[in-house]
């Protein structure tokens, strides 16, 4: 009899410490974790975190160091509404959709669920805080309240100078390139939105509900305005002018563009054919510079108000820029190209209880993040997703996998070592090309396209292509 208990506890013993065990090899996640989903236009890797040291970004820079740093991200699309068309449906722009600065999802993708309507549908409460979506009223069912942006306009000036000349120039509401704000009549439109979002998260950790709260910042979009202080965080006689203000050599004219977007402003010469005196730009990269120390001193707020209410650990936050930014690379401003300072975007993932940075090499997209999120979060994917998990990416040779963008004509493949680009007609012939060698030449200076040394490689870059656009 003592024999038979003696062996029976023995047997409930060994199956606590393997259920114990097993436990730990395979964890149960029983709470789906929340979600801190943050976007910021025209944001460039041109960060510490990224072995940058030109802009003052501590927080961004310590968000890093606890987070998967993807240091080659690339955009599916290199301007506003297409690339946030593309991420948040998770399928890519092609001939028939996402085309434009102005793109909307229930337009071009009416049929498919967005990942604000995926997550709600699978028991989060969404909400979009400031920029998400290029329209505020773009596909309102993805969020459980309407979206929320708390700038009056998009160009967010707040000087009375600035405001009475972009209501008098009658040029679609522009007036300077940048603003350093002084006696501003109001806050800047990200300042209310952070104010807002910690509103808003003081009200969602009292609910049981997990939820999916996105935050779009405005800045560094132009204009580059910034309170003051942001901007005396700089020296101007130290900001340098980009080193290769030149066409690249041998590149065709194609890839070039006038910077129109910057040419609006009424500090900017408007004649195409005008350059942008030397003066005018370091002032440029300067207010770049402040603006993105401002986002970055909101994103510290914010963080700050996730620990303070003890949901920071155990949160999911993912940073993404929505594409690059050039300032002045190969004579360019803007984005709107096939360049790499178009493409490059930065991209940060930290996991639940995550402690340490951890740099991956390998090229990921933006389109991958909406497929990435729902395996984080133990949820199904839906059946239309056309990026990867970044799950499954760590054990695979980095070589093997390849991002992909289009603008308008021009398509590109980002490998780990090359960039490859070509523009055809409708007749589906290639009317030029080029390719860079992003290890030797990672400022992309000259086309090697025509280099015999590199027609295998085209060759297996143009299958690449042939086989995204046959997912169209």
């Amino acid at each position: 009899m003592k024999a038979k208990i003696f062996f029976s506890i023995l047997s409930l013993l060994a199956f606590i410490i393997l259920s114990s065990l097993q436990s730990k090899k395979n964890p149960v996640v029983t709470k789906k974790p929340n979600i801190i989903f943050i976007a910021v236009d025209d944001l460039r890797p041109q960060l510490n975190c990224y072995g940058k040291n030109q802009i003052i970004s501590p927080n961004i820079d310590d968000l890093a160091s606890a987070s998967y740093t993807y240091e080659n991200a690339v955009c599916n699309f290199p301007v506003c509404g297409a690339s946030r068309a593309s991420l948040l449906t998770g399928l890519r722009p092609n001939k028939n959709r996402f085309k434009t600065f102005h793109s909307r999802m229930d337009e071009d993708a009416n049929d498919v669920l967005t990942i604000g309507e995926w997550f709600k549908k699978n028991e989060y409460f969404t909400l979009s805080l400031g920029k998400i979506s290029h329209h505020t009223n773009d596909s309102p069912e993805s969020w459980s309240i309407p979206a929320w942006r708390g700038e009056k306009n998009w160009r967010d000036y707040q000087t009375k100078e600035n405001i009475e000349s972009a209501e008098t120039n009658n040029n679609n509401g522009a007036a300077e390139a940048f603003e350093v704000g002084e006696n501003l009549i109001d806050d800047y439109g990200d300042t209310k939105m952070v104010n807002k979002a910690m509103e808003q998260l003081d009200e969602l950790t009292k609910k049981e509900q997990p939820f999916f709260m996105a935050l779009g910042f405005l800045k560094p979009h132009l204009p580059f305005n910034a309170p003051k202080k942001y901007w005396d965080l700089y020296d101007e006689k130290d900001i340098e002018l980009a080193s290769n203000r030149y066409q690249p050599e041998n590149a065709p004219n194609i890839s070039m563009h006038k910077y129109g977007e910057l040419r609006k402003y009424t500090n900017i010469p408007s004649n195409f054919n005008d350059g942008i005196p030397d003066s005018i730009q370091k002032k440029l990269i300067h207010g770049y510079y402040a603006c993105v120390s401002y986002i970055d001193n909101e994103i510290g707020r914010l963080i700050k108000h996730l620990k303070d209410l003890e949901i920071y650990d155990n949160s999911i936050i993912v940073l993404w820029g929505d594409h690059g930014w050039q300032l002045g690379e190969h004579n360019l401003w803007a984005k709107h190209c096939n360049y790499q300072t178009s493409l490059k975007v930065p991209l940060l993932l930290k996991y639940p209880q995550q402690k340490n940075q951890k740099r991956i090499n390998t090229v990921v997209e933006l389109l991958d993040i909406y497929p990435t999120l729902c395996d984080l979060s133990n949820i199904g994917k839906p059946k239309h997703l056309q990026g990867k998990s970044l799950l499954s990416i760590n054990d695979l040779d980095p070589k093997n996998i390849n991002g992909y963008s289009k603008y308008h004509k021009g398509e590109t493949v980002t490998s780990i070592d090359k960039s490859y680009t070509e523009w055809r007609n409708k007749e589906n012939l290639m009317k030029a090309n080029m390719m860079y060698d992003l290890v030797n030449d990672p400022n992309e200076n000259t086309n090697i396209s025509k280099n015999k040394e590199n027609s295998s490689s085209i060759i297996k870059f143009q299958y690449q292509l042939d086989s995204v656009r046959s997912l169209d």
